[in-house]
């Protein structure tokens, strides 16, 4: 289950946050306080820098002087003071200015915080009582952030900041930062040559290299098999569609901010598909179905594309075109609470396959603030639904206010990677809603018509955001049934070249992907080499293993791990054999 922060620990990253702003003001007097939360892995703060030139290489100074006044061991006092008195006390900062609109808008009375007699900010708190409460900190990073999060307002410079109860704690988040830098996918993934972004194409529009492509191949290739076997059918459908298919889904009402605008085709307007759902409804539709037909269920890889702001985009994780391992499933009302748990049990499977045995859930349910398809009594039908299915499987789950899809609610399945981030992958959706809106059916035991219940689900979420997880969940060194190379053979020199090629094939025939490091660099370059490219096994090829040959005439082969770790001298098809042993465990 999710662990949720403390709440002595959010106090104190709170106040660590306005110490930070307390030390900002005496170094650099000219700038103006903007605003900055406690979070859930530390505190940031937004100030105005009017001038003044503030980077990381300042932090040292900056760190100095806020332990300077934890020392001080100074009150933090909470005042409660009418709107015209704190408009006074922030006279000169526009940012605060605004903030006491809303204050005043909603009628109520300002609180601010003051340290000792030295500081005071506009805040409603929880602080600890005094800044010695303060634990060990750590000042992280600098960025840029509009205003308020609007890019049409003034730009400010933001500082990232953390804080834990103990040394121990903070040393362990900030070995998890360096290893998470060195883990980044856009570097891994450059290096091993995965996956290219360039402006020539467009922003967000990614495109799969031979390496990369591989991976993304045995990963739909796992998924097509594992669903065939537990009944779907799978589809094909185009990219675009009449605008018409997107408005009777609501997808053009509710969607629309994440859609490209239409184009014309014959007069008509079309779209590019953000959505597989509409094309699934016109295959259901396309004939009569039986309750002795149900549960259909239709599942396509299909990309679909999405806007996404050019702040938003990062790497692979977020681009404007998504792969989607996606299926619906049309069902009685009876059969939805199996089917289900059925699509739970097959994330639970392709995750085990990953080596990913940590997760929770999270049930999405609409927010005031948003707007849906439906009425209430629909809404709580289908989250009924959901709870009965994650009950009968004995899970617990979270609620999340405002992460329904907006025609229903929907269970998240949140992974933990191997440095415990959590990631939102795998999605189950339960929806009445469309099956009304597009007018399906089915003919029932009483040979009346009814409509079928539809479940929306995507196990592993999207191919492209799934590999840039898994690349930095394995740091690179994918498992063998994944990595694009999974073999490189090194001859010592030239003259061992005809017995490499003749393992090539033997290798090859045996549905292994090896190469040859033909380069004229020395041996020890062409592991090293290998060896940064993360591929799993180097099998080094010189006079003691053609002379094995020239012997017996058995292939022998020295068999080198990516770790480090010699096999010496090995017979080829115990090798091979021992390769698929590996493999066939995960496949």
């Amino acid at each position: 289950m999710k662990k949720t922060v403390d709440k002595n620990l959010l106090a104190m990253r709170h106040t660590c946050e306005h110490i930070l702003t307390q030390a900002m003001l005496k170094l650099f007097p000219k700038i103006k306080m903007a605003m900055g939360p406690a979070i859930d892995n530390g505190f940031y703060f937004d100030f105005d820098p009017q001038g003044e030139k503030i980077s990381e290489a300042d932090f040292a100074k900056i760190e100095a002087e806020m332990e300077k006044i934890i020392r001080k061991d100074l009150p933090l006092v909470k005042k409660e003071l009418s709107i015209n008195e704190a408009r006074k006390l922030f006279a000169d900062n526009p940012y605060k200015q605004e903030w006491l609109d809303e204050i005043e808008k909603k009628g109520e009375k300002a609180t601010v915080y003051y340290t000792g007699d030295e500081f005071v900010d506009l805040c409603s708190g929880p602080h600890v009582s005094n800044t010695g409460n303060v634990g060990p900190f750590k000042l992280l990073s600098i960025a840029g952030a509009y205003w308020r999060g609007n890019e049409k307002n003034k730009m400010l410079t933001r500082i990232y900041g953390t804080c834990f109860s103990s040394k121990q704690e903070l040393d362990e988040y900030l070995w998890k930062i360096q290893e998470a830098k060195k883990r980044d996918h856009r570097v891994i993934g450059k290096k091993l040559g995965l996956y290219l972004l360039t402006p020539d194409v467009g922003a967000g529009l990614l495109l799969w290299t031979p390496n990369g492509a591989i991976i993304r191949r045995k990963i739909e290739e796992l998924i097509i098999n594992e669903q065939t076997k537990r009944g779907y059918q799978h589809v094909y459908t185009p990219h675009i569609g009449r605008k018409q298919l997107w408005q009777t889904s609501g997808h053009w009402d509710l969607y629309r901010d994440k859609m490209y605008s239409p184009m014309k085709i014959d007069d008509e307007d079309y779209l590019v598909k953000p959505m597989n759902c509409p094309f699934h409804m016109m295959i259901y539709q396309s004939q009569p179905r039986s309750y002795k037909d149900l549960p259909i269920r239709l599942a396509e890889i299909a990309t679909v594309y999405r806007y996404e702001k050019a702040g938003e985009l990062s790497g692979m994780l977020r681009v404007r075109h998504i792969t989607q391992d996606d299926a619906h499933i049309f069902c009685q009302p009876k059969q939805a609470i199996d089917e289900f748990i059925g699509v739970f049990d097959l994330i639970v499977y392709l995750l085990k396959i990953f080596k990913i045995e940590n997760y929770y859930l999270r049930l999405g349910l609409r927010s005031p603030k948003e707007k849906y398809l439906g009425n209430d009594n629909i809404w709580k039908k289908a989250e009924g639904e959901i709870i009965k299915a994650i009950k009968k499987r004995g899970l617990e789950y979270i609620k999340s206010e405002g992460d329904a899809a907006f025609y229903g609610p929907k269970l998240d399945v949140i992974i933990k990677d191997s440095l415990q981030r959590e990631w939102q992958c795998g999605t189950i959706q339960l929806d009445f809603m469309l099956p009304e809106r597009f007018n399906l059916e089915y003919i029932n035991e009483k040979g009346e018509k009814e409509r079928p219940v539809l479940i929306h689900r995507a196990p592993l979420g999207s191919l492209e955001r799934w590999v840039a997880i898994l690349i930095e969940h394995f740091a690179g060194s994918f498992p063998l049934w994944l990595s694009p190379t999974q073999i490189m053979i090194v001859p010592v020199s030239d003259r061992f070249l005809a017995y490499a090629n003749n393992i090539l094939k033997i290798l090859q025939d045996e549905n292994l992907r090896a190469s040859i490091d033909q380069s004229s660099e020395t041996v020890s370059k062409k592991i090293r080499k290998a060896t940064l490219q993360k591929i799993p096994y180097l099998v080094i090829i010189g006079n003691k293993e053609v002379e094995s040959y020239q012997k017996d005439k058995n292939y022998q082969i020295s068999v080198r791990t990516r770790e480090g770790k010699d096999l010496d001298l090995i017979d080829l098809y115990q090798f091979i054999k021992s390769l698929k042993e590996q493999i066939g465990k995960f496949l």
